[in-house]
């Protein structure tokens, strides 16, 4: 059966993630900065008997705790790994009102988070017949759909970890493995709102079913979570 990582899997979109991969038989290694007080997820492993899901302690603003993380799979083959995690950061950031320590609190989870995780469970990765690395980003990071500014911090880190998945597809090409990065919708979760029009099981069966079908010819891509191609 294939083995998905996922970062950030404690609440919204990686809890959601970790909920389908694990009722479709999937290895699940779900991950979060605080296991113990990850009630929802600890309460989906053991409803797996822990043989589908394991839990696992990873910050990826930490470098020393994503390498623990991946020693602990101790040469298990990752199929799917999906860098989820992420922070919207302070909220009215616009031009003369922006809070740099918190911006680069921001990048250190949104764009630096991404790659310590790939490279870190890079050669799990190749070892495995999927080989993707997939990377949840936001619209918001997107400079032709930005015409209306603000948000500079979290705009930032996802145009940039945009960038980081961009030279990966291509260093990481050699290697067969396939590097995408997606946006999942405005959907209902603490970042999202309440406003927002897409349910976390409608993103994530959208995304999934597009992650179903990548291969090498996509790899370097940007996508919508219906499968459409987002424009950069």
């Amino acid at each position: 059966m294939a083995t998905v990582l996922i970062t950030g899997a404690n609440r919204g979109l990686g809890l959601e993630f970790a909920r389908q991969y694990a009722s479709e038989g999937w290895d699940v290694f779900a991950t979060c900065r605080e296991p113990r007080r990850a009630r929802e997820l600890q309460a989906l492993a053991q409803a797996s008997s822990g043989k589908k899901l394991r839990v696992l302690s990873m910050d990826v603003a930490d470098t020393g705790s994503v390498h623990k993380a991946a020693q602990q799979l101790d040469g298990i083959p990752v199929d799917v790994l999906i860098n989820n995690a992420g922070t919207a950061g302070a909220s009215g950031q616009t031009t003369g009102n922006v809070d740099y320590e918190n911006w680069l609190r921001v990048l250190a989870v949104n764009t630096l988070g991404p790659m310590r995780v790939a490279e870190a469970f890079v050669d799990l990765v190749a070892r495995s017949e999927r080989r993707l690395i997939v990377t949840i980003t936001s619209g918001m990071g997107s400079l032709t759909d930005n015409t209306s500014g603000g948000s500079i911090a979290y705009r930032t880190s996802k145009a940039a970890v945009n960038m980081a998945m961009r030279s990966a597809a291509a260093d990481l090409g050699p290697r067969g493995i396939t590097c995408v990065v997606i946006h999942p919708g405005w959907v209902k979760t603490d970042m999202g709102g309440a406003s927002a029009p897409l349910t976390p099981k409608e993103s994530i069966t959208g995304m999934r079913r597009l992650i179903g079908r990548l291969g090498p010819a996509d790899s370097g891509k940007f996508f919508n979570y219906d499968g459409r191609e987002h424009p950069w």
